[in-house]
């Protein structure tokens, strides 16, 4: 495996960081012109909301590519730990699919990426209190889900 292919403990290339910074140096001012935008305050909701809609974009047209996987690490565990993790992984996908678009970004911005309500909130266009009410709405529907399969 070369370098350029290995990952760091958070999981992301180590080239990564110099990747983003070149880009920026190159395109960002470019960027905020051709957006007619320039908030320092939302710039990371705004980054991201874009983000999200692109994965949307790309996910409603099914085109997954596998171009760019990285190579598997060796793995010692057993085929039954294997096939058990993944029918729980599918089981939550499936679960998380079923929720409602914006039950199921409050969810995946919150347990998947770590974000604040706030950052949730800024990065939706929602109210705090929106988010809070589709997290719980959607936590709720999840264990539903997921107690009718266990």
């Amino acid at each position: 495996m070369d370098a350029a292919a290995e990952l760091s403990a958070d999981g992301v290339r180590p080239d990564a960081d110099a990747l983003v910074i070149a880009l920026f140096r190159t395109e960002a001012a470019r960027l905020v012109q051709l957006a007619r935008w320039f908030d320092q305050d939302r710039a990371a909701a705004y980054l991201r909301s874009i983000v999200i809609n692109l994965a949307r974009d790309h996910n409603r047209r099914g085109l997954v590519s596998l171009r760019h996987r990285l190579p598997a690490e060796p793995d010692d565990r057993s085929a039954e730990d294997h096939a058990t993790e993944s029918e729980s992984r599918q089981a939550v996908i499936a679960a998380l699919r079923a929720l409602p678009r914006r039950q199921r970004d409050c969810v995946v911005l919150r347990y998947y990426l770590e974000l604040s309500i706030a950052d949730i909130a800024d990065t939706l266009g929602l109210s705090p209190n929106s988010v809070k009410t589709h997290l719980q709405r959607g936590l709720r529907a999840l264990k539903t889900d997921l107690e009718v399969q266990g």
